[in-house]
């Protein structure tokens, strides 16, 4: 039986531990001990911290593992390469993951390599104000997270010298990007890649919370784009992946598009998208098994990238508050045959500070868009 190292033990996991079990692989899931769900539906667990790369490398190499990877995670790819790298597996560069965890040192290599992206500055406190000779509002953020953690559009200098140290605090190596604010609305690419050749697979309509923190309250799929606008985002977003050297994998990019059509990519996260985009809507919308082909390129085997025939619209909604519960109860009662997932949180007077806080989700499919957008949230750019 071959055996499949997995980073991680959460609930983003679980989806790949599953599908890794159903196509009859062994499962070894390394993470922090605290009662996730990855803990007990693995073959085997072991209760090593996701950030102890050597040891998880030690003991992969007693296994005799046949490929490791990790989902929805960016702070997992780190283990995942440094493994893989040393195991002989398939797996992005050291390198390339260096960059991909660092969206400091990810705007530099587009930058370097002609990637249209906002222009930024790495902010260590908020001493290095005076080097950001943006006009405003500006974005600060940290340079290492993710999930909309720490994330602040800002309107005036004594705003970005409060938001600098609360991003700081989120950070992990405790330093913050101030980038240009890109107008536009926000989408995410999909991407699987092996051996340095990417296959698109969906195109996430992205909506948010808007200023100040961006936070996410819903996706669908396909984004309704025009297919002359869609061949131009898979251009810039292959060549971006391309700078970064993503060569293997899946691959989450979030860019804007404005009124003309300009294109300005946010980052680049060298794994699947998070918040069931990865491990739900691409199959749901294209008939793509994401994990699945996550799972064959970690094993070293092409992934077979076979959709369905005719397209579907897929989308998720979070839950904010008792109105999103209001809404599902609607649909429930006009259209419950296009509700395919729920589960809800009980809501309290606690505010939704990032995508961890939100009181639940249910996702929805239909043949035709309209009757899944009249149920989606408004972004500012509608």
């Amino acid at each position: 039986m071959k055996k499949l190292a997995i980073i991680g033990a959460s609930e983003f996991q679980a989806p790949l531990i599953i599908k890794a079990k159903e196509l009859g692989i062994e499962t070894h899931v390394f993470a922090w001990k605290c009662g996730d769900v990855g803990e007990s539906i693995a073959d085997y667990f072991y209760p090593i911290s996701i950030t102890e790369c050597e040891e998880i490398y030690q003991q992969c190499k007693k296994i005799g593992i046949d490929g490791i990877c990790t989902i929805g995670t960016d702070l997992g790819t780190i283990p995942v390469s440094y493994v893989a790298n040393r195991l002989g597996l398939v797996a992005n560069s050291e390198e390339c993951v260096k960059k991909a965890t660092n969206k400091h040192l990810m705007r530099k290599c587009f930058e370097k390599n002609g990637d249209p992206s906002p222009r930024s500055v790495e902010i260590s406190g908020s001493q290095d104000v005076e080097d950001c000779e943006f006009d405003y509002p500006v974005i600060c953020k940290p340079t290492d997270r993710s999930g909309s953690r720490g994330i602040y559009k800002v309107n005036n200098k004594k705003e970005l010298l409060d938001a600098v140290d609360k991003s700081i605090e989120y950070s992990f190596e405790k330093k913050a990007l101030v980038e240009e604010f890109a107008e536009g609305q926000e989408y995410s690419v999909e991407y699987i890649s092996y051996q340095g050749m990417h296959h698109f697979l969906a195109l996430t309509k992205k909506y948010t919370t808007g200023a100040p923190n961006f936070i996410e309250t819903g996706h669908i799929e396909p984004a309704p784009v025009s297919e002359e606008l869609l061949e131009k985002v898979k251009s810039v977003t292959e060549h971006a992946l391309d700078s970064l050297e993503v060569t293997n994998g899946a691959s989450h990019t979030e860019l804007k598009i404005n009124h003309n059509g300009n294109i300005k990519i946010i980052e680049i996260g060298a794994r699947m998208g998070g918040d069931f985009i990865g491990s739900h809507l691409v199959q749901m919308s294209t008939g793509v098994d994401f994990v699945k082909c996550v799972i064959q390129v970690a094993m070293g085997e092409e992934p077979k990238v076979i959709r369905n025939d005719k397209t579907n619209h897929a989308a998720v909604r979070f839950v904010f508050g008792e109105n999103e519960k209001k809404v599902f109860a609607t649909i429930k009662k006009e259209n419950p045959s296009i509700i395919v997932g729920e589960h809800f949180d009980k809501i309290t007077d606690e505010k939704v500070v990032d995508s961890s806080s939100r009181f639940g989700y249910f996702m929805l499919k239909a043949e035709v868009a309209d009757e899944i957008l009249e149920y989606m949230p408004r972004n500012e750019e509608d």
